[in-house]
């Protein structure tokens, strides 16, 4: 099973909307978390003041400069100045604690006494007041602060990574099986568009999501356009069939008044053209019944061991002649020892026998007509190519239509039919038809699969 391109499967829809979707959760987590955070750092600040106020009014109940000195020497002694700083200043000039005010460049800083570097990396929440005409100060470490915020960056980038990677893995994974029931749709309506019109959507009602309506949309559209597509075939047939019957009965009536005694020329050179038009409606409805039936499927009971070789052989012999009165050169060009094929032999004999007239038709006496057969990678390769004025390459497509003529042939006898035909015979053999340019001329080219050849030679 071939793999999606990857500029593919990162821009398909379920990839797409899981990264929407990891982007949508990121965002709510980070706003959460944030505001969580938040909160958080506020009320633990606030408990830092109240802490702070609480020890503070408590010195406050000293009735001396000397008994607060004596408080918060006393404490100071049994606190880590990395967790709490106390210092007082006596209205004497002498400190007390463990830190001191200093003036700084932005004011008064609080410095540690015993370790002076402290104060580069500890942040502290402090509060003075005035007590006994001395100066307290009292700080508390904010590291539980910063260990929140480091706490929650961790928190954050924990539980939104693992998300984010399952939820991508998790959409690339939607996205490779949507992708191939995608791919499957994109297949059975390219059959569709090709022609097979019994092709259909795999039945997943297990599922029942919108892929599977979208499958059932398609397998419905098919039908109904199959059914169309019969309908109108069934009635080509029935009409062509229904008045091949009365044509040929005017022929037939047409030629026996051609042949009444003592008729004027006039009267039967009129009835000598309208026999030739008879004949040539009547070979029309033959044609588009026959088109119906291999249509139909009908002819692959038939198939079987073909030597194309032979059949080559054979029409040209046939025509030689033919193109020789007209003025044609009918040359031929054929690889040694049988080419087998699978097929109908009757069928795949009108298809050259269509060729080589449909070459005779069409170009001037003097031309010459090419008929080539060949093998090429396995696969058996017919070629009828001429020298005349050929089909102009915007036209190749529409001339293989049924009934369709370009507008220089109209004065040419001919149905219209013959590379309808041609074109209906190798849909039925699995063969490629392919017009191109003979430089000058037209060249008709037929390509029989390589796994064709290869059955019809175990025939």
């Amino acid at each position: 099973m071939s793999r999606r391109p990857a500029r593919g499967l990162w821009l398909s829809t379920p990839v797409r909307l899981a990264g929407g979707l990891v982007a949508l959760f990121t965002l709510a987590s980070m706003g959460t978390l944030g505001a969580s955070y938040v909160v958080t750092r506020a009320a633990l600040a606030e408990g830092l003041r109240d802490d702070l106020r609480s020890a503070v009014a408590g010195y406050a109940a000293a009735p001396t400069p000397g008994a607060i000195g004596e408080l918060v020497a006393a404490e100071a002694e049994a606190t880590d100045a990395r967790r709490r700083i106390i210092s007082y200043l006596a209205p004497d000039g002498r400190r007390y604690g463990n830190g001191y005010l200093a003036p700084g460049e932005e004011g008064f800083r609080l410095y540690p006494l015993e370790d002076l570097q402290l104060q580069n990396h500890l942040p502290y929440l402090a509060l003075t007041a005035r007590l006994r005409g001395g100066l307290l100060t009292v700080a508390a470490s904010q590291s539980q602060i910063e260990d929140l915020g480091r706490a929650y960056v961790t928190l954050l980038l924990v539980s939104l990574l693992p998300s984010v990677v399952i939820a991508m893995a998790g959409g690339v994974w939607i996205a490779r099986r949507t992708g191939r029931r995608i791919d499957g749709l994109g297949r059975v309506l390219d059959r569709i568009a090709a022609g097979d019109l019994a092709a259909r959507v795999p039945e997943t009602a297990r599922r029942g999501d919108d892929l599977t309506v979208i499958g059932e949309r398609i397998n419905d559209m098919a039908a109904a356009r199959e059914a169309a597509t019969e309908a109108l075939r069934q009635v080509s047939a029935d009409i062509a069939h229904d008045l091949k019957t009365p044509i040929q009965r005017v022929s037939v009536l047409l030629e026996r008044l051609r042949d009444l005694p003592e008729l004027p020329p006039a009267a039967e050179d009129l009835a000598g053209r309208a026999v030739a038009e008879t004949e040539g409606i009547a070979a029309t409805f033959q044609a588009l019944l026959q088109i119906a039936q291999i249509e139909g499927g009908s002819p692959r009971a038939r198939f079987g061991a073909v030597d194309l070789t032979a059949v080559t052989e054979t029409l040209a012999e046939v025509y030689t002649p033919a193109a020789e009165d007209s003025g044609h050169l009918l040359r031929t060009d054929l690889a040694p020892g049988p080419l087998l094929v699978t097929g109908d032999r009757a069928l795949l004999g009108q298809v050259l026998a269509n060729l080589i007239e449909n070459a005779l038709r069409h170009t001037p006496a003097g031309c010459e007509i090419r008929v080539r057969l060949q093998r090429e990678a396995g696969a058996v390769v017919l070629e009828v190519s001429d020298d005349g004025p050929g089909i102009p390459a915007e036209e190749h497509g529409r001339v293989l239509r049924r009934l369709y003529r370009l507008e220089r042939s109209r004065t040419t006898p001919g149905s219209g039919l013959g590379l309808s035909l041609v074109a209906v015979i190798a849909d039925l053999h699995g063969a490629d038809l392919q017009l191109g340019d003979a430089a000058p001329g037209l060249r008709v080219r037929l390509r029989f699969p390589a796994e064709s050849s290869a059955l019809a030679g175990k025939g």
